[in-house]
């Protein structure tokens, strides 16, 4: 017999005895099938989702999509016992609106913005004569609504099975008469804690898993079960809470059953779905708005801060304006979600922030709300659709008192899970470097303010120590932030620190100063030039017509003289390559999930089961 048909013989032989072990049940080791290397990628990025979590929508889809789906990050839960006063996060209002000084602060902040609208000319030249609200209001108080149709076909969501939660859509239009209790997980960016019911972290966590377990399985069409072969991309604020990312990262692979996940921040995401390398991003969102600079993939923390106001303030004040316009709609109430949907509606359509539209305009809505016909409201508006989104640049005029209204990042408190966090790297500094940087920490503070009177004295010292950590809206926490070597100092630069920075957070900047701001803690000129020559705007809060070519004209009127002279041109970008500004930071996500890199970034569940918030310190893209 030749060696050929030895070898035949011997295969022949193999077949038969796994024929023999396949009918025994014994199974023979599976051998992954090739995949051609052209269609791995493809593979794996449709087998990771991405999600971005806002205060007011949550988007989310694989990394294959071309959109993500977008639903209101809202969730309805039935009440345990019927009856009881049902609980319901508000949408439009918040603290602060009913104080005495508001109705003061919000007509001082409307004389700056007329001041602002007059002193800038019209593309011709001319003034803009202002239009008093008067004209408006004896025409607007006679209009009657026409009814288009006895029934406006809207409908109040099915509860007749008594479901135990509702999501999205549904949940806005739930019956108010209904046993629900409505909650929006996510307010101002942040987990929305509070004292009430459903405000606890568990509670909060909850609702998230609900929702973004609910929106996979309907909208992406992934049974639950089936998550254990997918991964996720999260995107987070740039100035996030350590435990509240801990506990989403917690809940994504351990309760959702993820295999593993990158956490990623939204600025750095933004400039990667964008395809610019380094920018200033101004992220205008509905609850907040930050702003920070990120180059190379990084995002300096130095640069990072949060206003905590967006779109739905810039509609609860055009509604403000539209009331003193004498607004035909009377029975609209802000506690009523409806009415917010058809108020964040009128401001989309028409709010602008044209100079050269003036004079009285002849309007016209409808009103669809459920059990009720279909109403058909002319109206006149005048300045008031310019005033309105002008108060994000003069956010006196919001009327918010009392209320942190900035927020920068603060030194970590420390995770007992996280041994070496930067607290463990104070306390193992020589006492050579502590005294060094305590000195160097009371020059910086007697340095002289020199931007907009005291701002910049104080946010330059305040940049230059701050550490990842965002000390929450509330002041519960505010004395926690000064540890470590800080105790080295005498109580007086300690508390002269900690007066200049609540000062500090307590202004409310309008956008372009906090632009400017954050360009200026950039490290070298170089940088700063970079960043004024790109400043991408992205979210959905400055959609306004002309809103590009208005913020151009207020950052190059502003900027320091120094760079006038070097900064070859300013450029504000709010459409990268025509694409929706508020699908830029997710797209940036998908992106992220198909670089090379991102093999490096990967938490995978065992891994977060043994190490915890550690793997957060050794895989996280920015520094934890």
């Amino acid at each position: 017999m030749t060696q050929a048909e030895k070898g035949e013989a011997e295969n022949g032989k193999d077949k038969e005895r796994d024929r023999e072990r396949e009918q025994r049940g014994a199974k023979r080791p599976i051998v992954p099938a090739a995949v051609p290397e052209s269609l791995q990628e493809q593979i794996q990025s449709n087998f990771i989702v991405v999600i971005h979590p806002g205060s007011a929508t949550l988007r989310l889809g694989r990394a294959t999509d071309t959109l993500p789906v977008g639903i209101p990050h809202v969730i309805a839960r039935r009440q345990r016992q019927p009856g009881q006063a049902a609980c319901r996060d508000s949408w439009l209002l918040r603290d602060g609106l009913n104080k005495p000084e508001s109705t003061e602060q919000r007509q001082n902040g409307l004389k700056m913005v007329d001041q602002a609208i007059w002193s800038k000319k019209m593309s011709n030249g001319a003034r803009r004569i202002p239009v008093s609200p008067d004209q408006a209001r004896s025409y607007n108080r006679q209009m009657r609504p026409a009814i288009l149709d006895h029934s406006s076909g809207a409908k109040w969501t099915n509860t007749s099975n008594h479901p135990e939660f509702l999501v999205g859509e549904e949940a806005l239009y739930v019956n108010p008469l209904d046993s629900y209790n409505i909650h929006w997980p996510i307010r101002r960016g942040q987990l929305n804690l509070h004292t009430g019911p459903g405000g606890s972290l568990t509670a909060v966590l909850a609702d998230l898993e609900v929702i973004w377990s609910h929106a996979i399985q309907k909208y992406l069409e992934i049974p639950l079960k089936d998550l254990k072969y997918y991964r996720c991309i999260l995107l987070i604020p740039d100035i996030y809470n350590k435990q509240h990312v801990k506990e989403l990262v917690n809940m994504i692979l351990m309760k959702m059953g993820f295999s593993g996940i990158v956490v990623h921040q939204e600025s750095v995401c933004a400039t990667f779905g964008s395809g610019l390398s380094s920018a200033c991003i101004v992220d205008v969102g509905d609850q907040k708005t930050s702003v920070c600079c990120v180059e190379d993939g990084v995002s300096h923390r130095n640069t990072r801060l949060c206003l905590a106001y967006g779109g739905s303030d810039v509609s609860r004040c055009f509604y403000w304006l539209m009331q003193r316009a004498g607004f035909p709609y009377r029975d609209c109430q802000l506690t009523n979600k409806l009415d917010c949907l058809l108020l964040q509606h009128l401001k989309e359509t028409f709010c602008h922030l044209d100079q050269d539209i003036s004079g009285l305009q002849d309007h016209e809505f409808q009103i669809r709300h459920p059990d009720s016909p279909a109403l058909l409201y002319q109206f006149r508006l005048g300045d008031e659709k310019l005033q309105a989104p002008m108060a994000l640049f003069y956010p006196a005029t919001f009327g918010i008192v009392g209320q942190k209204m900035t927020t920068l990042q603060h030194r970590s408190q420390g995770d007992p899970e996280d041994p070496h966090d930067e607290q463990y790297l104070l306390a193992t500094q020589s006492k050579q470097e502590q005294s060094a940087k305590a000195t160097a920490d009371r020059k910086s503070m007697s340095k002289p303010g020199t931007y907009e009177g005291d701002l910049r004295g104080q946010a330059t010292d305040i940049s230059e120590r701050v550490y990842p950590q965002e000390v929450e809206l509330g002041s519960s926490q505010s004395d926690c932030m000064i540890s470590g070597n800080d105790s080295e100092e005498p109580l007086s630069a300690h508390m002269s620190r900690k007066t200049a920075i609540s000062q500090f957070e307590g202004k409310a900047l309008g956008l372009d100063k906090a632009i400017l701001h954050s360009i200026d803690c950039c490290a070298s000129d170089d940088t700063k030039k970079k960043m004024y020559s790109s400043i991408l705007v992205v979210g959905g809060g400055l959609m306004f017509h002309k809103a590009q070519e208005f913020l151009q004209h207020r950052i190059l009127n502003k900027m320091p003289p120094s760079f006038r002279r070097v900064v070859e041109n300013v450029e504000v970008i709010t459409r990268p390559k025509d694409m929706d500004p508020r699908l830029i930071a997710w797209k940036g996500g998908a992106v992220l999930a198909c670089l090379d890199t991102t093999q490096e970034l990967w938490i995978y569940q065992r891994e977060w089961q043994r190490f915890g918030v550690r793997m957060l310190r050794e895989r996280a893209a920015f520094v934890w």
